[in-house]
């Protein structure tokens, strides 16, 4: 294998597996260190450049990181349940508990660029692009039919999830930047919006319809049949307060998840949720799932909604056929009747989410817009850009359904690309992070980071009783992480972007720090190609989308290659070495924003 590439800024991206994992590539164990240390403003300013909505991501995120947190694989085989650090509940410890930071937000500068941009729809994508170029002194107006700004965020999203107070904090700082926004305005027309000359136009009207169900007595029973987001929507803005007494929830996703909870504090005593797919292939996150139950919520599985019954013209059921998963030699999934008997479930009312599309009949087909044969625009997935160099796309009206974070990212990127389309510039040639490695050294046997690996399993987050949240929509059910208790789960990261960066030329070749490592992950052997090197490693390294870190040939001959999947960061290797051949460095991936680091250096002439 070649010596390893430490100054590739990818190299160490990928260790910091967490960071890696997010879309936005928030610099997680810097903020979880700075919660620590009880420097939750400078946490908070860090989530914010980053994703933008610290306080709403630390209460509804869909958790990309979590997975991704070597503390769940360290502990594979070293703890009954291995569980990764709480980074999202960490980030609400940020936003609960930081100091008034709106001295620190950026200041729009006095003299306007000259640059009209509008962004369609105020959710996290336009709210993201907004917050981005006005710094920068483009004049940004943000269109939305709705009253307030926010999008999916306030209109869909529960209060008992997202109290409405965060929702307006967080809003508020990039609102109050200077976007001009234009509340209760529906765009109707694009063709028209860009008759009125703005130089670029950003679409982030999200994805605004919910599928149907075509199914018997669907049309007959219609007064009893909601789709899911309609209703969310409804409820959010106060024109529904009440549901049946016995509801039937159709679909696997967050929204599911969203319309039960919801449903079970509108009068539904008798609340199910039904699904086609089983348990494990549910969309909805695994927590999302837990809290429904936790609330005495059931989910039934493989049932497949055959026809709505009625009785006088008024909903009397859902009617399901029962069914099971098969799999194809290429090991693709059907669903395929069983040959049970159908099963009738009672009820009053049936909200339907089984999933969401996006709606573009605003957008007229002879303006330069190309869309795919599912009605999608044809939008790059690096510069969001359509067809029309000057219209952009992201959050779901791009790809369809995601998530808040992966809105924001496209949020950034879609800036980029403005700035740079505004400028003149290639959009396809992209900014390269900045990336800095600093060494953590103080004294022989002193880092200025904890090192001291926590032991404790994952903390609980406490929850109100279901007794006063079930009564109140609008009370919080999760009451987040109190300061000291945040300081217990933030001991629990292990620093993976403080990497073990070693210097072959200062090597003895003593093995002391092969002795001393804790999870075997350094070994000193002959080179080879890298499938068979990975096999004869002290702990052979498996996990093939994790680097080995490998040095040039030592003065044995022997290479160093150290298997960057399993370690703790420690530091103990650099704490035994004689020599200094190892230190602790940390390594801080600042991702380029709209602004002077993404454009390209202007030429002088010769």
């Amino acid at each position: 294998m070649k010596p390893t590439d430490i100054g590739a800024p990818d190299y160490f991206h990928k260790v910091v597996d967490c960071q890696w994992a997010c879309p936005a590539h928030t610099p997680v164990p810097e903020y979880i260190r700075l919660i620590a240390a009880g420097r939750y403003g400078d946490a908070y300013m860090v989530n914010w450049y980053s994703n933008v909505f610290p306080g709403i991501l630390g209460r509804t995120c869909d958790r990309p990181c979590e997975p991704a947190c070597r503390r769940g694989r360290v502990e594979e085989h070293n703890a009954e349940k291995p569980e990764p650090v709480a980074i999202c509940r960490l980030k609400r410890v940020a936003a609960d508990n930081k100091e008034d930071i709106r001295g620190r937000l950026p200041k729009p500068p006095k003299q306007k660029n000259g640059k009209r941009i509008a962004c369609i729809g105020a959710g996290p994508a336009s709210l993201t692009v907004a917050r981005a170029l006005v710094p920068r002194g483009y004049s940004v107006t943000v269109f939305d039919q709705d009253p307030r700004a926010g999008g999916m965020i306030w209109s869909q999203i529960p209060r008992f999830r997202l109290p409405m107070e965060v929702i307006d904090e967080e809003v508020g700082y990039i609102l109050e930047l200077g976007v001009d926004f234009k509340p209760g305005v529906r765009i109707d027309s694009l063709k028209q919006l860009l008759a009125e000359g703005y130089d670029a136009i950003f679409v982030g009207s999200g994805a605004p319809r919910g599928r149907d169900l075509d199914i018997p007595g669907r049309k007959e029973a219609a007064a009893n049949i909601h789709i899911g987001i309609d209703w969310l929507s409804s409820v959010s803005f106060g024109h529904v307060d009440r549901i049946g007494k016995r509801v039937i929830v159709l679909g696997g996703g967050n929204t599911a998840m969203d319309c039960c909870r919801t449903s079970k504090r509108l009068g539904g005593d008798d609340v199910k949720v039904i699904v086609r797919s089983g348990y494990e292939e549910m969309k909805a996150s695994s927590w999302e799932k837990e809290d429904a139950q936790h609330e005495g919520i059931p989910i039934l599985n493989y049932l497949l909604p055959k026809a709505f019954t009625r009785e006088h013209g008024k909903l009397t059921g859902v009617t399901f056929g029962k069914v099971k998963a098969v799999h194809d030699e290429r090991g693709r999934r059907d669903l395929v009747p069983t040959g049970e008997p159908d099963q009738h479930f009672e009820c009053d009312d049936v909200l339907v989410a089984v999933g969401q599309e996006n709606a573009f009949p605003w957008i007229e087909r002879d303006i330069g817009i190309e869309f795919d044969s599912s009605g999608m625009p044809a939008v790059d997935k690096i510069t969001l850009q359509s067809s029309l160099p000057h219209v952009l796309f992201g959050g779901d009206s791009a790809f369809g359904p995601k998530n808040i974070i992966w809105a924001v990212a496209h949020g950034h990127d879609a800036a980029i690309s403005i700035d740079k389309l505004c400028g003149g510039e290639d959009t396809t040639v992209r900014p390269s992070p900045l990336v800095n490695l600093a060494s953590q050294k103080m004294g022989i046997h002193e880092w200025s980071y904890d090192n001291d690996i926590s032991l404790a399993a994952r903390y609980k987050v406490p929850w109100r009783d279901k007794k006063v949240t079930l009564r109140d929509i609008k009370v919080e059910v999760e009451m987040g992480f109190d300061i000291k208790t945040g300081f217990a789960e933030a001991r629990r990261c292990l620093n993976c972007d403080v990497q073990t960066v070693f210097t072959s030329k200062l090597c003895i070749e003593c093995d002391a720090c092969v002795d001393i490592c804790p999870m075997d992950c350094i070994t000193f052997t002959g080179n080879g190609e890298e499938p068979e090197l990975r096999g004869r490693l002290n702990a052979p390294a498996t996990t093939l989308t994790q680097d080995l870190y490998v040095s040039d040939a030592l003065k044995t001959g022997r290479i160093m290659a150290k298997d960057e999947d399993v370690c703790l960061h420690c530091g103990l290797c650099a704490e035994r070495c004689p020599t200094g051949a190892w230190d602790m460095q940390k390594f801080l991936l600042d991702m380029s924003h709209a602004g002077p680091a993404c454009r390209s250096p202007a030429r002088k002439a010769a």
